[in-house]
Parts: structure tokens; sequence; C-alpha cells
């Protein structure tokens, strides 16, 4: 369309609107300023902007508000320059704005003045004034102060309390920091030592209006942090183009950029690595925006007061926030309980709710020592008053509180009711303020401004009045007199109001509506508080809104000087301004149940340790919403590490105190331990708040205020410090485990297991699982503890100890400040101790530097825990320094007081009774020893010559099995290259070619290596060396790693440090500095055919290495060696067996715990040694480790077993007894002992057919005697038992039509020879026959097996075809011959009765046969191939590649589990169970496995519990031993022994050899076949907790045979203990082991405990006990604090799973129990892994048993009825009555049958029909 055209009368008209617009203008600003002169200046003449020429980022922008245009942009006389974003400034300002200096004079040299005057330019926003006066003085060596006002009139100013108190001390002139340049005017700020500019004004103009002031300054970094009251989602500030509007408002902290509860115009600014910063503190209190820039730079902009800037100087972050809290006032130092944990919640509702939470938190143990009430205690919610009905007995609960050591606060809000108490009462609070003149006035300054908050209409005090402060002061003493309290908590002070402005609203005027408003909340000036017209006595509302919260602390602070007196009490405060800190403390507000608050709390907390209140936290758990289980236990983790540590909830939201998760619950365990840890470390803490109060240091600490030399802690916010030397490192996401934490540049020590870690200056992945967050001690640290309690009341009598953490440098330091706690002023009056603590050259000095003051309860340093020594000490010295005429007196300590863990590296002192407020000298004393030797000939006939000829060392030693040939320190290699990521470290080895080769000439070193170190997890590390020049074999075994290696080094439990000469990898423990891993020791060699690494261990117990018999579970470390590779052995001491387990649990001195697995699958020795060290050899692959961190010998088997796959769920029938004998002459047999089992009434579910029904011994053949076994089987199949066979790998070659050799030569499953050498199958013997032979087995072994025993070949399970072609077989044997419900393979090493192969000639290479090396094996001069293959048969992998049998040997049996499981399932359609022989890691995840051909004796039985609790830490828990002994003819009293401790075998059954006599239950008489019924009743009573407990391990890898010193690590008696054994955590087995025993001497570990037989406590704990033993008697104990679930045991499972489900009720000391359930189907495939199972949890808690369904996806034929419940320890006289109440709420009556004497209740729920998948609650009312 065309452009329009005015007419003539439109032009004109428009003339004329201009001239009366131009004049109206004109008249509005004379009116406004009265300063004609200056309008006449900036009116007539024409404004041209000088643009200037800048880049982008550098633009200041002069279009702040809303509606920029270009046309508005040229009338402010600015530059407009439009851009392609939003964010950069369209509008900017020119050079020509801002002022000019008129005059400058400097009175001296700490002082300038100057006059400014503003230059002719276009107003923003109209009233600039026009002359200013700038003064600018040095006040100190590090703060600078310019202040910027009108020159003519006063204007508002912060009356700060501390800062007007202040006097000068400059030292350095004004003039080497500032410079001001003149046009326009501009300040530049620079650091006098170097000249950089630190803050340039000159980028932008000043303006200076009425209500709009501006100043931009330059910045010489990013690094900017601090500026609040906000949530700032990272610590570090983003500078592009951010803006933060600074105004105290009741907001919530949900993310936004809107102005929260305080006001802090401060800023910290870090400028590069040298650490050097400053700090930027603007006082003014007016409404105010700050933006930041990328240039980088900052803008202020704020609507009223002056421009009063601080500029405070660093050489370090630290140093800028020391010099802002001299300045501002340094703060408080809290009273010491408060810093214990504390509980609150907005509306318990009443009294009763408030102390039903304490009591449930004290029942748990929860260290906990303060509760709040909020408004829900008030009448109405009226400050000063109480509800006297809901909150009736209030005046008495702080004595309740303090009864048990815990303290009471409550809240006080400033708004005050207006109306009348109940029944029309007089509010005499609100009287007695209006009759005092207290309240914030409207306009007119007289009335009082109304507005609403909680209690309704109310009036607000006006704490800047001191009529206001006067009644405050009174009231809350009137009040304390009526409730007794210990601390305020001071709310809504922003100040709030749920109305705008008022009940009348706001005027329309300059105050309320100001020409420019910041980008507040709103956008409105009153919004959620008052009118900005509102009068207080410090001036207008609009200048001291912000100031409310400020004055209000002041004015609080008189009143609980009043009431507290000496007292030092506590204040809490939301509001606050600079300077609150000297106070009071604060928490980060209103946040919200979710994840982002739990992270945005950390920036929150380190930038109110810039602003000077160090006491900080949120609200644990968040305030609003409903904490998930998972976001609570990480928040109470995490949160036991704010200084303020306080769980909070609002109205209308479930419960999260600690113990609302239930007693037992990992939330509530966490939360313990960590809270425990807390406690420990209080001393710690509170002198950190000393450090705070006196030099203004933060308390929790940014990472980059200590590593500031390090970039890459600049911007790190999910972790921090306390102080300089603990690192907290949490969870703050959902599902997360492992967590990639930063591991800043020091040695850093695990704080859990006091291991060092080998990281520094990178991201590791830490291992943290739900229970865990990571806590690291930096190496330097002299850290005071004390053994916490339940509140700080009982902690503070405790004894006190001492943490050092030894640096690079083997030095540490630290403070101790200690005085009474409570009472104020103790550092004016000195009635406090301090201690300096030193470490160096192996000496710790505790210094007292300060003593006035005695502590009442006699307190010493009992124990200290020296972190990085790494030697054991010869000896210790005590020095006690006398004081004046007493001399110092110098003890040796005892050993009995020393204890050294070697593996860790920790030196621990005990019971030392150091008296507090004594000055002390420590020195330690180490040697090297000569068990450091590693031994350089493990071969036997060593000698000098030999050993030179390796280029080792010869030294004769009269130390027994020290070796006398030995490496140099530097054999080995060394590392040329490395490369370090944040999830691993690479390195390049060369050889050390000083030394000649390792002495076998047919195994060629190699000379370069490649190392790659992975970090998995945070729990978990591999590390790998290879040949990077030939492809060397590597173990097919899958494992389950993460997808991608962790990054975030702060998440690791581990730091990974490499010495390059020689190399070695130290694995360190961050939480404990201790060394789990140290290969940098002489000896690693790496050649064809021989491997050699040794590694330091960290002390010496070690679990695990297998399979073969062990003397004890403990590893005897005195030169011991072990050989593995899987062999057809009886068990036999250092005789290798049928698997391969070359995985290792370290008991660590600490009590953590790791795993170490070696994925090498040749064969090999470990050897021991007492260093403690540890050597491994092997003679092939490579070296891949991989190390779990634990740190609990629990998780290190859940870790190890998530590596290789978690154990299988057997199926329930499995778990029943079992019997099997090779032997039997035919199936009558069989059916006439199944008759006589069922005759005598013994358990029994599962019958076996060992190699007898086989025709020949051939896989799949029915022997003719056995014709009769399929009907039997399904007879007794139909009678609820089960029918097991076996199955051998070897399969005959010597039959006409034998089909599974035949489909099988077909497939080409068979192992061969290399093609090169022969295309035949390499055949062996086995058990199988020729055909048409009859058998002399009176002949000796060889000439049977020579004359007898057909050519077997072996299936090669590597194959995908073999797979196939096995379940095929199975198959056909299952549909038409004999049905089966599970297998056993046997055999499977593999085992052959010749040595190779038929004839015993192998092909190939000899030296597969007879290694350079032979490692200790049984019968190693016979060779590898004894009783196996020929070593150079050749396998074929599932992906093709040809491998030889002398890799992959002992992973055959492996090879042959998974084919037999999937066939099982795949043909019987059922879950079943597969049991195996021969055993390598993962093997778990398919099958169980016995512990073999043992023998009939006594030994056997001891060994047998050692052999299951090891193939626990091997991840199968299926195990057992035969019962009564393969081998042999039993004997009757060890065989009823071993029925007894059988019947608590995982895999329980009784087996024997051929050619022996029976030895099942019913073969001996009848009080052998009664003693046996009764001890088989046990345990099919107890099958539900098996079985739950088999689930656990299936879907946790929780053990199921559980060492006692994995539920009780903490007692170090447990580490020995092998002759005991624990079913999961609550059922103690400790069975008769030796002949003639009619007592067991046994440990009762440090629980309570009941006798199983009688339920009564057996009051005894903690110690060595006889306990008497009868023939008819095992002795079990049930673990107090534990339900066990049960049923009534039948003669199978089948029958008595369908009973009712029982419940054993163990309480512990303090009347709690937990527990859990699992059930599903019994059989089903996969019920786990499709949810169809129950799973239960059992709670006790004040005398009511509650359930609670986890998972219900159980079929409704699967159902179970509640039956008896049996509540042992009931401490009672009797029990009155006894209610349950089902999921519907109708309560049933149950009669109670209590027995007084055994204390034990028993109910019976089975009338009722309670389903278990149902909740329910069972109550009981006792008297005493």
């Amino acid at each position: 369309m065309g452009r329009r055209r005015f007419s003539g009368l439109e032009v004109t008209l428009m003339v004329m609107f201009a001239l009366m617009l131009a004049t109206s203008i004109a008249l509005i600003v004379l009116f406004v300023t009265g300063e004609p002169g200056v309008i006449k200046d900036e009116t007539t003449e024409v404004f041209v902007p000088q643009c200037p020429s800048i880049s982008h980022a550098e633009r200041v922008d002069c279009f702040p508000d809303a509606g920029a245009s270009k046309r508005g942009c040229q009338q402010r006389g600015c530059c407009w320059s439009p851009l392609d974003e939003q964010n950069v400034p369209w509008c900017f300002f020119s050079t020509n704005h801002g002022y000019t200096v008129e005059s400058v004079e400097q009175p001296d040299p700490y002082v300038i003045k100057a006059h400014l005057k503003r230059m002719s330019s276009p107003s923003l926003f109209g009233a600039d004034i026009q002359e200013l006066s700038f003064h600018a003085e040095m006040q100190s060596s590090n703060r600078l102060r310019f202040k910027i006002t009108d020159a003519h009139m006063q204007r508002f100013e912060v009356p700060h309390e501390h800062v007007n108190s202040l006097s000068n001390h400059p030292t350095s002139p004004v003039s080497n920091t500032l410079e001001i340049t003149h046009n326009p005017f501009g300040l530049v700020v620079r650091r006098k030592e170097n000249k950089k500019v630190l803050f340039d004004t000159t980028m932008g103009p000043l303006v200076f209006a009425d209500q709009f002031l501006q100043l931009s300054a330059k910045l010489p970094s990013h690094n900017i942090y601090g500026l609040g009251e906000h949530v700032h989602r990272q610590f570090r500030h983003d500078t592009y183009w951010k803006t933060w509007p600074i105004f105290t408002r009741d907001a919530f902290p949900n993310g936004g950029t809107h102005n929260l509860y305080g006001h802090y115009p401060f800023f910290l600014c870090l400028e590069d690595e040298s650490g050097k910063s400053f700090g930027v503190f603007l006082m003014n209190s007016n409404a105010m925006e700050v933006t930041l820039q990328p240039a980088p730079a900052v803008t202020y902009r704020t609507i009223g007061g002056i421009l009063d800037f601080y500029i405070i100087f660093g050489d370090t972050p630290e140093q800028v926030v020391q010099g802002f809290l001299e300045l501002i006032g340094k703060p408080v130092i809290p009273p010491y309980w408060s810093l214990g944990f504390q509980l609150s919640r907005w509306d318990y509702g009443s009294l009763s709710e408030v102390k039903e939470t304490v009591e449930r938190n004290r029942a748990v143990h929860l260290p906990y020592d303060i509760q709040y009430t909020d408004i829900d205690y008030m009448e109405n919610k009226k400050d000063f008053t109480y509800d006297k009905v809901k909150f009736r007995e209030l005046p008495q609960f702080a004595d309740y509180l303090h009864e048990k050591g815990q303290k009471y606060i409550l809240i006080l809000d400033p708004a005050i009711a207006t109306s009348k108490k109940v029944e029309g009462m007089p509010y005499e609070s609100f009287d007695r303020g209006t009759e005092k003149k207290a309240w914030v006035t409207e306009a007119d300054g007289k009335t009082p401004l109304l507005g609403e908050v909680w209690p309704g209409e109310t009036v607000f005090p006006d704490y800047t009045s001191q009529n206001c402060i006067d009644w405050w002061v009174d009231e809350y003493e009137r009040f304390s007199r009526e409730i007794k309290h210990d601390a305020l908590w001071i709310d809504m002070n922003e100040v709030a109001n749920f109305k705008k402005g008022s009940t009348k609203g706001c005027v329309d005027n300059n105050f309320n509506y100001p020409p420019y408003t910041p980008k507040i909340m709103d956008e409105v000036m009153y919004s959620k508080t008052l009118c900005m017209d509102a009068k207080q006595a410090w001036g207008n509302h609009y200048d001291v809104h912000s100031l409310y919260g400020y004055s209000m602390v002041l004015a609080t602070e008189k009143a609980l000087q009043r009431v507290f007196g000496g007292n030092r009490t506590m204040m809490l405060t939301r509001s606050s301004f600079p300077g609150v800190g000297k106070y009071s403390g604060h928490w980060l507000g209103d946040n919200a149940a979710n994840w982002n608050d739990i992270k945005w709390a950390i920036p929150g907390m380190l930038e109110f340790g810039l602003f000077g209140i160090p006491y900080i936290g949120a609200d644990i758990c968040g305030f609003f919403d409903n904490s998930s289980e998972e976001l609570c236990r990480r928040w109470m983790q995490v949160g036991a590490f704010y200084p303020f540590s306080r769980n909070h909830n609002a109205k209308d939201y479930k419960p999260q105190d600690p113990a609302a998760y239930g007693p037992g619950s990992t939330l509530v365990e966490s939360s313990k331990h960590y809270l425990r840890i807390r406690y420990t470390l209080l001393p710690y803490l509170y002198t950190l708040f000393f450090k705070a109060s006196t030099t203004g240091e933060t308390v929790v600490r940014p990472l980059m205020h200590e590593f500031y030399s390090d970039n890459a802690t600049w911007a790190i916010d999910r972790q921090f410090l306390w102080g300089k030397h603990l690192l907290i490192t949490p969870v703050l996401d959902p599902g997360v485990v492992m967590l990639d934490a930063y591991i800043p540049d020091a040695l850093w020590y695990d704080y859990e297991t006091m291991k060092p870690l080998a990281e520094r200056r990178q991201k590791i992945e830490l291992n943290l699982p739900g229970d865990k967050l990571g806590l690291h001690i930096r190496g330097g640290a002299v850290l005071p503890t004390q053994k916490p309690a339940v509140t700080t009341t009982y902690s503070r009598r405790n004894p006190m100890g001492l943490i050092i953490a030894l640096d690079d440098q083997a030095q540490a330091s630290g403070e101790l400040f200690w005085d009474d706690g409570d009472s104020r002023e103790t550092l004016k009056t000195g009635k406090y101790i301090h201690y300096k603590f030193t470490v160096i050259d192996r000496v710790l000095t505790m210094q007292v530097t300060h003593d006035d003051y005695r502590d009442p309860n006699n307190l010493h340093f009992e124990d200290i825990k020296i972190l990085g020594v790494p030697h054991r000490p010869m000896s210790v010295y005590v020095t006690h320094v006398g004081s004046g005429s007493l001399g110092n007196s110098t003890t040796m300590l005892p050993d009995s007081k020393i204890q050294y863990d070697a593996a860790k590296e920790v030196l621990f002192l005990q019971r030392l009774s150091l008296t507090l407020g004594e000055t002390y000298i420590v020195r330690w004393e180490v040697v090297q020893e000569e068990y450091q030797r590693f031994d350089c000939h493990p071969e036997e006939h060593g000698d000098e010559a030999k050993c030179k000829a390796r280029g080792c060392i010869w030294k004769q030693s009269n130390i027994e099995r020290v070796p006398w040939c030995f490496y140099p320190k530097d054999h080995g290699y060394i590392v040329r290259l490395n490369e370090q990521t944040k999830s691993g470290i690479w390195l390049l080895l060369n050889r050390n070619k000083r030394y000649q080769s390792s002495g076998r000439s047919e195994s060629p070193d190699i000379d370069n290596l490649h190392v790659q170190i992975t970090f998995h997890s945070s729990s978990m590390l591999q590390f790998k060396i290879w040949d990077p020049a030939t492809v060397r074999y590597e173990v097919p075994v899958p494992l389950s790693l993460p997808p991608v290696p962790g990054t975030n080094e702060d998440k690791r439990l581990y730091e990974v440090l490499y010495k390059s000469n020689p190399f070695g990898i130290k694995v360190i423990r961050k939480s404990t500095g201790t060394k789990i891993w140290d290969s940098s020791v002489p000896g690693f060699t790496f050649s064809d055919m021989f491997i050699q690494v040794s590694t330091l261990l960290s002390s010496e117990y070690v679990y695990g290495f297998g399979e073969t018999e062990h003397l004890t579970y403990k590893h005897d470390l005195n030169y011991h060696t072990w050989g593995m590779f899987s062999k057809d052995q009886p068990p036999g001491y250092k005789m290798n067996c049928y698997g391969v387990h070359p995985f290792y649990m370290g008991l660590e001195t600490t009590s953590d715990a790791h795993g170490v697995l070696l994925l090498n699958s040749n064969a090999m020795d470990v050897t021991f040694q007492p260093t403690p060290a540890l050597t491994y050899r092997t003679v092939g692959g490579i070296l891949d480790f991989y190390m779990v961190l634990g740190p609990t010998p629990e998780m290190v088997v859940q870790e190890y077993t998530a590596l290789i796959g978690r154990p299988v769920l057997p199926a329930y029938w499995s778990l029943g007894f079992q019997l099997c004998r090779y032997g039997y002459a035919n199936d009558q047999e069989i059916a006439d002992l199944y008759k006589q089992m069922r005759a005598a009434n013994i358990p029994y579910d599962v019958q076996y057919a060992d190699i007898d029904y086989m025709d020949r011994q051939l896989d799949f053949v029915l022997d003719p005697d056995f014709s009769g076994l399929p009907t039997l089987v399904d007879n007794m199949r139909k009678e609820g038992m089960r029918f097991i066979f076996i199955l051998d790998p070897a399969i005959s070659g010597n039959e006409s039509h034998y089909s599974a050799y035949d489909r099988g030569k077909a497939a080409d499953v068979f192992i061969k020879w290399p093609k090169k050498l022969s295309d035949d199958i390499a055949w062996g013997k086995v058990w199988p026959d020729y055909p048409n032979v009859t058998v002399n087995e009176s002949l000796d072994w060889d000439t049977q097996v020579q004359l007898y025993r057909a050519y077997t070949a072996f299936p090669d399970f590597f194959r995908n075809e073999t797979a196939k072609w096995w379940h095929q077989e199975i198959k056909d044997f299952y549909q038409t011959t004999m049905q089966f419900d599970g297998l056993w393979i046997d055999m499977n090493e593999p085992a052959s009765f010749v040595h190779g192969t038929v004839g015993g000639k192998c092909l190939g290479n000899p030296l597969l046969e007879k290694p350079p090396y032979m490692p200790s094996l049984e019968s190693k001069h016979l060779g590898l191939n004894h009783k196996t293959l020929c070593m150079n048969s050749e396998q074929i992998l599932s992906d093709g590649t040809a491998v030889r049998h002398y890799d992959v040997h002992s992973i055959y049996g492996w090879s042959h589990t998974k084919p037999t499981y999937d066939a099982l399932q795949k043909v019987t359609d059922r879950r079943g169970i597969v049991v195996t022989r021969s055993t390598y890691p993962s093997s778990g995840k398919w099958a169980g496995h016995w512990l073999g051909d043992n023998n009939a004796s006594w030994d056997q039985l001891y060994k047998s519990i050692i052999g299951m609790m090891e193939f626990s830490l091997f991840g199968i828990p299926y195990t057992g031993a035969d019962i009564c002994g393969f081998f042999n003819t039993a004997k009757y009293e060890m065989c009823l022994r071993w029925m007894q401790l059988g019947a608590f075998y995982p895999y329980s059954r009784n087996h024997n050899g051929k050619g022996n006599p029976r030895q099942d239950p019913v073969s001996w008489n009848s009080t052998f076949a009664e003693a046996s019924r009764k001890v088989l009743n046990i345990r099919y009573t107890l099958l539900p907790y098996l079985y739950t407990l088999m689930y656990e391990a299936h879907t946790k890898g929780n053990t199921v045979v559980r060492p006692l010193l994995h539920e009780f690590v903490n007692d170090k008696t447990t580490w020995d203990i092998y002759r005991q054994f624990l079913w999961g955590p609550a059922l103690l087995i400790t069975p008769v082991l030796d002949p003639g025993a009619t007592h067991v001497e046994a440990y009762v570990p440090n629980a309570r405990w009941y006798d199983f037989h009688t339920a009564k406590d057996v009051k005894v704990c903690g110690k060595m006990v006889l306990m008497p033993t009868p023939m008819d008697h095992i002795n079990l104990y049930v673990r107090g604090g534990y339900i066990l679930p049960w049923q009534k045991p039948e003669n199978t499972t089948y029958y008595s799973r369908k009973n009712p489900l029982g419940l054993i009720v163990a309480l512990s000391d303090n009347g709690t129990a937990q527990g859990l359930f699992f059930w599903d189907d019994g059989d089903g495939i996969d019920t786990v892994e499709k949810q169809q199972y129950l799973l239960t949890s059992y709670a006790v808690e004040s005398n009511t048993l509650s359930s609670t369904n986890i998972h219900n996806g159980l079929f409704e034929a699967d159902h179970l009825i509640l039956g008896v419940v049996k509540v042992w320890g009931i401490n009672s006289t009797n029990i009155t009555e006894v209610t349950l109440m089902d999921v519907t709420g109708k309560v049933h009556s149950l009669t109670p049958q209590y027995n007084a004497e055994t204390q034990e209740l028993i109910v019976d729920a089975t009338e009722t029909s309670v389903r278990v998948d149902h909740r329910f609650t069972i109550s009981w009312r006792a008297s005493v």
C-alpha cells in the first residue's frame, strides 16, 4: 500500500501538540528540580551523544527499564545499536554523560576529596543531582572506602551498628590504590603491589539522581562470588548479562533470579591463580539491582541513599572475607549445643505429636540436640502466647527435653495481632506496644500501619525505635518466664505482610511508585511488605525496608541478653543484612523437597560464609512438599555437615524426621552414621567458629578459597570444606551411586577408611551407595575429636581425641578451642583453653597456648589416630611437659596401647589419658626390617650364583622364611610417558635394563608395557597392564562395568597415585588415607610366561583366594604360598582344588574393607609375607586388576558381585535337606531310603542320583539297574519331593550308537588339537567305560583306567554350538527318559584320569605343559596337565577366537555352568538349581557349589565353615560341604555333630562315597534320627528367613553365611573368628566341632542376643563364653533388633510353604526391631526381575509391630496369612492386651501368652486370616 499523506490541518495540529508537549515537560522539570538554569542548559542546547567504539560486552545499559526504543534511547542522549540478541543492551551510554571533577583536595596522604559537577546531558529518570561530594580514604592497609553523596543535602545513610564504630588505621597512601579521572569523572582502583586494575568505573558514567543512582565498573576476572540474597544455582556467577535484584522479600527460594530474605550488596572477585582477590561492598539499604556482564563488569543501580563503597584487598579469598568481617562485625560463636542436630516442623498439631517425634528419634539413638516448635504452639499464631489446649504442657516442655540433655527453641514473628485473645481476653502484648508507640506508622507518622500476617490483622514493630526495643525486650522477658526455652528463632522479618502495603493499600507517590523500580519480585515495591512511605525511627520505610530484619536482630540481641544473662544462647533470623552474623545465624528459607534445592543449598551456604554468617544451613529434606526417602536420606547425609543442621518441614506434608522412615532403615542408619561423625568432629567445628569469630575465617568453605591456584576449583559448588581440612562430597542427584568428584591438589584421606587417595588435582569417580557420602581429610590436618553421644550434653563428657592426617612432608597442624560451650564473652574473660597442634619429624606437639578454664568433666585425650605413617613404629614415647617447677616426664607406651594398620598406614594410639589443658609431646620411631624383602628366587634350590644371575641381592637372614635372594630397590619398570584424564591414567613403561632378565630364558621379558588405570566408579577401579606389541590372551569372562568410567573425582572413595621408578600403583582410601594397594615395591616382572607383581597390604587381615583348604579364615602371612589352578583334587592343605578365585578381601585397621580381583585364568600362585605384602605370580595372560572399595566387608561383597554378577536365586525347595551318595546299587535302594526318611518324619526335599544311575557312566543313558528310577522320581515329585541327577562333561567316544557323541561330533563341539598339529580330538579318559567290559575293581586305579575307561571327548562350552548341543541332550533325556528338577555338574575342572591325553604325549610346545616357572600347585613336578587335558589343546571362544587350554583351563567349569543353567530352565520351565564343582568369578550367577570330596574327619567341620565364608566372598552363597564327609567311614558322634552344623549350610546335603557305609540320618539309630529331625525342623522353621537372605544376595549381593566380622567389624575380636558364623545379620550359629565336647567356648558379639531354644536374653555380649552343648543341641542365638520370618516345618517345603507365616521379634535394648520378608512362588523363573514377588518390611517401636509392603507383585495362589508372632525381650511383668489392626482398620483382639521369666510374648493371629501382603500392626500393652 502507498504512503499516507497528511492534510494541512493535520500538520498544523501536530505542530501545536508538539509545542505544548515540550512546554509541559519544561514546566514539570522546573517544578521538580527548582533549577531553571539547569533546565535551560539541558533543553536549549542540542545534545549530541558521543558513542564509543567498544565491544558488546562493555556496553553499559542506558535503558534498564522496559520499553527501550531508538527514540527513547536518543531522548536519553544515549547510543542506539540494535543486535540480534536481547541480552546485550541496544541502548548504551555515550561518553559525554556523567560528572566532571571540579576540584580535588588531599588533606593527608590517606584521604582524597573531590567536588563533582554533572555534565550537561539528558536525564534518565529526572531529579539528577548537579553537584556531588566525593570522599575516599584508605581505612587500613587492605580497605579502601569511597563515598559519593549530594554536596548540599543530607541523604539517607545506613546507621550500621558496627561499621560506625570503627576507627581507621591506614598504612598506605590512597594514591597507591586509587586514581581519579576528571572528565568524565571515574575511578580506577588498583592493587598497590602490582598496579593491576581491579575496579574501573571509567567504562560508564556515574548517574546520581534523587531516586536513581548507577555506577558501573570493569573487573579483572569472571570469578565473581556473592551478592544476595538469592538462589544462585552456581557459586561462581554467570556474567552473561545477569541482573540480580537486592531488596528483602518474603519469597520462595525456588531457583529464580528474584530477591529473597536478605540484602547483600557484596561480592568477592578472585583475580587469577595467584589467589589475590578483592571484595566490593556497597553500604546501601535501598532497593537495588546488580548487573553482571561479560566485560567482565558490574553495574549497580539503587534507588536511594548514597554510593558508599568499600573495597577490601586480600592475597587470598579468605583474607578478603576476613577484611569484610573486620568491617561489618565478626560472627558470634554459637553455643556448643547449637552445633548439634535439630528437628522442627511447622504444625506438629499438638505437643503430644512433638513429643512423639522426640521419642521416636530418641528411640533410634539419633544424635539430636534441639527440638523446635513453629507458630502452631501459639494461641491463634499470636506472639508471646501459647495454645493452652493443644500445647497445654508447653511450660514444662523444656524441662522434659533438658532431662535428656536436649534444648528447646521457639519462634517469634514481628507482626503483632490487633485482635483479642480467646474468649475476648485482652492481648496485652499489643496493648502495651500501642501504649509504647512501638509500631511502624503510616506516612503521617502517627497512625499505626495495619497489615495482615499469620494471626490476622497486625501491626508491625518498629525495631529502629527505642520505644519498640524496650517493649520487645519487656515482652520477651515476660514470655520467657512463662515458657522456658533455650534460644529464639525469628521469622517473617523482611518484613512480610500478606497485604500489599497495608490494609488500606498504598498511595501513589514516588516512594511507593518510584521513577525506576529495580527488577525485584513482582516489580512492585510494597508487594508482600509495607508501604514504602511508612515511617520508622531510622527513616522512611523506602530507605530502611531491607534493614528491618537487621534492626529486629539488634533488638532481639538485647532481649536475649536480658533473659539469658551470662548464657550465650542462640538467635536464628530469616532476614539479614551485613553485620547480622555478629549476633545471629540464618537458614536459607522455605525451600522445597526436590533435588534442585539440595544442590542450591551449597552455594547458599558458601555465600553466607562470605557474608559473615557462618552459622548457616538449609531446611534438611526440604520445607515444602513430601520428601522421598532417597532425597531425605541424601539430604540428611549432607545436612550432617551444615553448620546449622536442622530438619524442618511444612504443614500438611509427611513427617520427615529420620525416625519417621523407620528404625533400622537405611535413612536412619545413614543419618546416625554421619551425625555421629559430625558429633565426633564437633570440637573441630567449634574451633572453626572460634576462628571465624576471632579472625573472620570461613567455616563452610569453598574449595577455591584453599586451592585458588587450581582453576578447576573456581566453579566447584557441589562439594565444600569444613575449614581447610575436611572435604564433604555429597550425592545430590537421584539414583546416583557413582559420583564424579574433584580432588584438590593435596593429599587426602578417606575419613571412614583412613586410606589416602592416590589422585589429586583431578576428578575421580566416588562410589557412594545410598548410605554414603564422600568425606575426606586433607593431609596436614590435626582434627580434635570427641567420642559422640546422642546429645552434646553427653558427648562433652566423653574422651577427646585427635585425628592426624600427615601431608606429603609427613607434617600436620591444627587447633582446639574449648570453653564451657554456653557462657557469653568467654573470649573476653579468658575462660577457655586453646591448643596448637603440630607434627614435624614424627613428633606431635600438643601445645597449650591459653589455659584459664577447667572442664568439670575431667576430660582427657584418649585416642590419637595418625594417618599416613608408612612404617610400623618400633616405639612410641609420650612426654608430659611440666610447668613452673615441675619437670617433664616421659613414658614409653606399652604395645597394648599401640596398634598399626600397615595396609592403611595408620597408627592408633589408645587409652592415653592425656589431660585436657596440659602440654604433651608424642614421638614415634620406626625402622626398616628384613621382611621388606621381595623374593627374587621363589623356585626351590636357590643359591647365591642363581640369585646374582638375576641381578638380585643375596643376603642371608636369621629370620625364618625371609628370602635370602631379593630384588634391589629399583628393580622393575620405569614410567616414561603418562596421560591423566578425568576417568583414568594411562602410562607407558620401560623395563629397567640396568638389571638382567628375570632369569628364565624360555620366557623373554617384555620391555615396553602399557598401563591403563580406569576409575570405573566411586568405589571401583581397574588397572590393566599389557604388552602393546603383541596380542596376549585376556580372560573372556564378561564383567558388569559401568557404561562409561566415572569422571567425578570428588565422588571416589579412592585416590590413585603412581610411582615412576620403580613403577608402582598406589591406591589410597580417601576417607582414611589408608594405602590399600602399593605395588611401588621392587620385583615387577612381565615376561612371556612369567608375570610377577607385589604389593604392600593395608593390614595383616586378608581373606579369600581359592579354591583350596585353609586352616583359618584369615590368612597367615608368614611366607605362605597358595596355588590356583582348577583341578580334580579333594580338599587338602595347600592343594589347589576345583575352582579358581583370584579374589581377596582386605580388612583395614580402620575396620574398612576392600576387595581385589585379578582377572587372570592362567596357572598362578600368591605368596603372603608379614610386611604385610602379597606377591602374585602367573604364567600367562595379562595383569587385569579390579578393586572395590567397600568400605564395609559386606559392601565389598556387594560391589564385587555387582562387578562379576549377582548370585542366582535358588529355588525354595533347594533350601530343603538333601540326600545323595555315590554307590547306590539300584533304584530300590533310593526307594527304600525315601520310605525310611518319611517314616522317621525327617524333613527332606531333594534326592540325588550320582553316576551310578548311568549305564557305564555314560551321560544321558540310564543303567538297567535303575530302570525303575523314572517312575520312582515321578512318585516322589507328586509327594512334594524334588530330584537332581548328575552330569559330567566328558563324553565317551567308543560307542557305536551314542547320540550324545554322534551329534556332538557332527556339530564339532569337542576340544581338539590346533589344526597345525592335528585335526583330531584331544582325547582323555574319565568315568565312562568301554562297551562290553566287566570292571575288576580290585585292580589298582591306573590299571583300571588303562583297561576299562573309554576315550572321552571334552565339549568346548565356549562354542555357541556346544550350548545348543548340550541343551538338546538334556532336553531329550528329560522328555524321553526321566524328569528332574535340578542338575549337578561334576568333573568340570576338567578332570581326566590320564595326564594330558591318552598315551601321555601332548602335541606342541612342551613349555606349555611345564612352564619356566611352575606355580606352587599340587603335583607340580608332573606339570600342568596332571589329571587334566594337554595345555596346547585348542578351544574356540564364542567370537571365533582360538585359545590354548593353557590359558582357559581354569574357566572350563565356568563355561560349562551357564549352558547347563539355561538348558535346565528351558527344559523344565522352572527355576531349579544347578550345582557345579568347578567355579570361577561369576559362576554364582548361575549355580551353587559344594566344597568337594571331603573326608569324614572332625577337622572338615570347621574347615567347611571357612570354605563357606570364602565362597560368600566369592559371590556363591549357595554352598555347603558334604555332610558327614565323602571319603572314609563316618563316625557316629562326628556325623551327628555334622548334621547339626550342616542343617545350617545354605546347601545342606548329606553325601558320601562308594564303598563306605551309609551315613544318612536313618542309617544310625533312632536317637540319631531324632536329633537330625530336631535340627532340620529348626532349619525348615527358618527357611523363610534363609530365602529372604538369598533374595538379598541375589539383588544386593549380600552374604548369606556371614562371618562375624561382616556385622561387627569394629570389634576386632571378630576378625579372627571362623568356628562360628551367622545367617545374615541376625542368627549366630555356634556348632560343636570337636570330639567329646559338651561345652563350646564361643564369642558373643557386642549386641543383645537371645537363645533360640529358650527365647531368653543371654545377657552377655562382647566376650567369650562357655556354652553347654549336649549331643542333641546346637547353640543358636538370635540378635536383638531383628525380626525373623518363620513357618511351621513340614517334611518338605512343598507343605511347609502352605503354613501361616510367623515372626520372631527379637527386641533390641531400646525395644525396637526390624526385618524383611521375601516371598514368591519359590520356583518361577526370574520372579524378581518380573516383579512377581512380595517384599515386606517389619518394624517394632513403642510396643507396636508394623508391616510395610515394599513391593507386592505376588500371585494370588502364593499368598500367606499371618500366624504365630513371638516377641522376645519384653521387659514387663505382664502383658495385659494385644490387638491387631488390619489393613481395613479393623481391630482384632489377640490372646497374649506371656512368660515373665523368659520375657517372651506369643500371640497367634491365624484366626484373623490377616494376609501378610496386607499392612497390619500388632500392639501390646505391658505393665512394668
